[in-house]
């Protein structure tokens, strides 16, 4: 007869979690170490019991904020590699809800997010119980079913015993490169401190193997047919290179046949930016040089990215008749673009292509070279970008690229410093451009940067972002100082949300919503004088190092004083509104008014209607 062993629900979570293990390439590792949580009336009896009382090696991180602390472990899997989670634990009611946007951001950079919220009883005795909400339709719904739109994996857990299959399935998903994503469990808080006689055999050590798909015979014959039929082939480099860790086999290949190649946002940084044959960053936020020359490809080597509308310009950059061969793991990736879809592990794939395509080369003469030379040069320019005014956005971020070391990571997401980055940044070592923008996640940077450290505690974490992004989401730079973590947070105040009003005007309207202004009192407007705000003082509060920065010779002073310091630390780097890189022969489609009495509106519409007639369609 099989042993068994009594315990709660939630003790056997936290020995199960604890005895997971993943293995590639005969390697193998821990896949949770940690464990973060914000305790409340749903879990801090249950998971918090559990974790309190020992008997396993997770170590425990106090989040300040469910949605933050979710964020920080969805950069730390993504630092890993896929490899290595941080479970998140929270309460009922709002404390569940605010992991959802979270749940979103990893489910959309296929990047597998554990999350434990609490829910009501599962025996309803008590009903309605603080913090839930009741739905008319049915007493078996709860908020925590709003996780279901935006997990790949759901289930509540309505008795102790069901944690047997709900947890082995939590695993193939969390494991699983091609279905990968937020995997929610909720756990009704009753259910959470009731027991159940486990086997003894559902806590063993554990190991998924992360084994690479090869190419099949057909698929190889079909990925080599199409790319000798090329005369100008372009690779795109996307973040399945990445997590795969192809870069050396994609770098072989394209050397080997001549084939140039662009970089997403998640795939920058895999490869040197010194590389003769990186064009950059490619789409809406990429550079002259990939721009130019991708839509004179008649063969599109896609590995292992999402082709989403950034890269392809809503599907407007590349030329109709270019053909698309997607090598990815995922098959609902690889048939995007109508593409021959070849469905294997990056690094396979590209390696059964180098040995398939020994005699072939692709006949690009010297306009990969003539390109890359053009762009650097421009990019050069922006980084040395001088105004009277004050400090460029562009100006700042060449500071800092050109002071950081090779192994130093840089972190962003979203609002125009992701544009700039991807066009502008020059990486230093593999792995040191952490960049999540399959969400653009306003608020993930500072708590990414906190996830990435946590990954790379040995290395000099520099997270990227504006005032919009500080005020949304800044409650874990608390964490930081109670970790005792030295992380750079660069804060670029331009007054407001800058990349949006750019959009804003260039679509023919007025600045409207997108500053912070103070409210006039005569007009009743969001119109009055700039908001002044000082988040070197802000930060300063919660115990950080911090600066205040007007010039580069402050910048500059900062950034060489800030390796000194014991503690995490702010840089309130005061930027020309406006300051960014413009676009660089790309389009993005957006919702433009058809109907306006305003002509530069007007204008707009036509002109997206214009690009809208020259997209492919699928």
């Amino acid at each position: 007869m099989a042993s068994t062993v009594r315990l709660t629900m939630a003790q056997a979570l936290v020995r199960f979690l604890d005895n997971q293990y993943v293995e590639m390439d005969g390697v193998e590792s821990r896949f949770v170490n940690n464990l973060f949580g914000v305790f409340g009336h749903g879990c801090v009896v249950g998971v918090g019991q559990a974790l309190s009382q020992g008997g396993h090696s997770i170590r425990f991180l106090q989040g300040k904020n469910e949605q933050n602390m979710a964020l920080a472990a969805v950069a730390f899997a993504k630092q890993k590699n896929r490899r290595e989670i941080i479970p998140c634990v929270s309460s009922i009611g709002p404390g569940a809800m605010n992991m959802v946007t979270a749940a979103g951001c990893a489910t959309a950079n296929r990047i597998p997010l554990l999350l434990l919220p609490g829910d009501t009883f599962a025996c309803r005795q008590p009903d309605p119980v603080l913090q839930q909400a009741e739905f008319f339709d049915g007493f078996g719904r709860t908020v925590t079913d709003a996780f279901r739109g935006v997990c790949h994996y759901f289930d509540r857990l309505e008795r102790p015993e069901q944690l047997l299959s709900a947890a082995i399935h939590a695993m193939r998903v969390l494991t699983d490169p091609a279905d990968t994503g937020a995997v929610c469990l909720a756990l009704p808080q009753d259910v959470e401190g009731e027991a159940y006689d486990y086997p003894e055999a559902f806590f063993r050590r554990r190991v998924w193997h992360l084994d690479r798909r090869p190419m099949t015979q057909g698929q190889l014959e079909r990925a080599a047919a199409l790319l000798r039929s090329a005369r100008r082939p372009l690779a795109i480099l996307g973040g399945g290179v990445r997590y795969s860790e192809a870069g050396e086999a994609f770098a072989r290949l394209c050397e080997q046949c001549g084939i140039p190649f662009c970089e997403t946002q998640a795939g920058k940084g895999t490869l040197s930016w010194e590389h003769p044959l990186n064009l950059g960053g490619v789409g809406v936020t990429g550079g002259r040089a990939a721009n130019a020359l991708a839509p004179q490809a008649d063969v599109v080597l896609a590995v292992g990215t999402r082709l989403t509308d950034f890269t392809t310009c809503s599907k407007w950059l590349f030329a109709p008749d270019a053909r698309f061969l997607s090598l990815n793991i995922c098959p609902f990736d690889a048939v995007k673009y109508d593409g021959e879809p070849i469905v294997c592990d990056a690094r396979a794939g590209l390696e059964a292509l180098a040995a398939a395509l020994r005699d072939y080369r692709a006949g690009w003469d010297e306009r990969v070279a003539q390109a890359r030379r053009s762009w650097l040069a421009e990019a050069d320019a922006y980084y040395a970008q001088t105004a009277p005014q004050g400090l460029s956005q562009t100006r700042a971020l060449g500071e800092i690229n050109r002071f950081l070391q090779k192994d130093d990571i840089a972190v962003g997401s979203a609002g125009s410093l992701p544009g700039d980055m991807q066009r502008l940044w020059r990486a230093g070592e593999s792995g040191t451009y952490h960049m999540e923008y399959g969400f653009s996640n306003m608020g993930y940077e500072i708590n990414g940067a906190l996830g990435v450290k946590l990954a790379c505690p040995e290395r000099e974490v520099y997270a990227f972002f504006g005032d919009g992004t500080y005020l949304m989401a800044h409650s874990e730079l608390l964490t930081c100082v109670q970790e005792g973590l030295r992380v750079h947070f660069c804060l670029f105040d331009n007054s407001g949300w800058g990349c949006i009003e750019n959009l804003q005007n260039n679509q023919g309207n007025d600045t409207f919503g997108t500053v912070f202004r103070r409210r006039d009192p005569v007009s009743g407007a969001l119109e009055g004088e700039v908001l002044a705000v000082d988040y070197a003082q802000n930060a300063a509060a919660y115990g950080l190092k911090t600066y205040t920065i007007h010039t580069v010779e402050q910048l500059r002073q900062a950034l060489a004083d800030a390796l000194t310091q014991p503690l995490p630390v702010l840089y309130d780097i005061k930027v020309l509104p406006g300051s960014m890189t413009p676009g660089f022969d790309s389009w993005w489609r957006v919702g433009v008014a058809e109907v306006s009495t305003q002509p530069r509106v007007q204008a707009a519409w036509k002109d997206m209607d214009a690009h809208v007639r020259h997209t492919r369609k699928f």
